[in-house]
């Protein structure tokens, strides 16, 4: 099948990182996938839930918030807080993003503390929820060494980098890295989170109306596990550059 840019069926969008686009944070990073663009952001806090406090659970927590803008999508969405509660989609995908990142960090390192994990799409033309479970790694992995830098960790609490990427099966052809029209149109759509060592954290797929065969199903991982090799790489290649210690303002306001 034709896809847009003349892809490949194995190969992703185009991928950037622009790092700390959002100055206040701690960690942050403008991530696209294609069309798709989200801000991740990570905040370090003093402080655990009281759940922890009262079971006397040692270590920090990790916590995860999704939003798609009303301007994100062709028609105006309106604002959760404009309904009085939080979507199911919106609520199932923060959840994923909190597990998918709690695979990876390492929450007795990070001591009394919680990090607060924000991500709100700015433009949707599908992948917000892996493009944010990849981005939201570089600005938690941003804010971990600026907390190393300031002294205020010993070491990073990231056990390894993890990325997210979506594969299907259109018109009979399984897809890497779907964008909107591939995947409103497919029979058959999954989206991987996996270590950078491409260990599983999480899978989600289902037929859309259809079933898909063993055959179909290996292909969709074998692709996931190759956008996910590409991902990483990425977000290597932006860490490297970043310098933890460069922004003095930000590392004034780690507590």
């Amino acid at each position: 099948m034709q896809r847009n840019e003349g892809r490949s069926p194995d190969a992703m969008r185009e991928v950037g990182f622009e790092p700390d686009i959002a100055p206040l944070a701690h960690g942050s990073v403008l991530v696209r996938f294609g069309e798709t663009r989200v801000i991740c952001a990570a905040m370090l806090e003093a402080g655990v839930p009281p759940w922890m406090k009262a079971q006397g659970v040692p270590g920090g927590w990790l916590t995860a918030e999704y939003s798609m803008l009303p301007y994100s999508t062709l028609q105006r969405k309106p604002r959760d807080i404009s309904r009085g509660r939080l979507d199911g989609r919106s609520s199932e995908i923060q959840r994923l993003i909190g597990r998918s990142l709690r695979a990876v960090v390492d929450l007795q390192k990070l001591g009394p503390r919680t990090l607060w994990i924000d991500c709100d799409v700015l433009r949707a033309d599908g992948g917000t929820r892996t493009a944010s479970i990849t981005g939201a790694i570089v600005a938690a992995e941003m804010a971990f060494r600026r907390f190393v830098a300031a002294k205020k960790l010993p070491a990073s609490p990231m056990r390894q980098l993890a990325a997210a990427v979506s594969a299907g099966v259109c018109q009979g052809v399984c897809l890497l890295d779907l964008d909107y029209v591939e995947d409103k149109a497919a029979s058959v759509d999954f989206n991987y989170a996996m270590t950078e060592d491409l260990r599983l954290i999480e899978v989600q797929g289902s037929g859309e109306e259809a079933t898909f065969s063993e055959e179909e199903m290996a292909e969709m991982l074998r692709l996931g596990k190759k956008g996910v090799g590409e991902l990483v790489s990425a977000q290597r290649a932006v860490l490297e550059r970043f310098d933890a210690a460069a922004n003095l303002e930000i590392l004034a306001r780690i507590s």
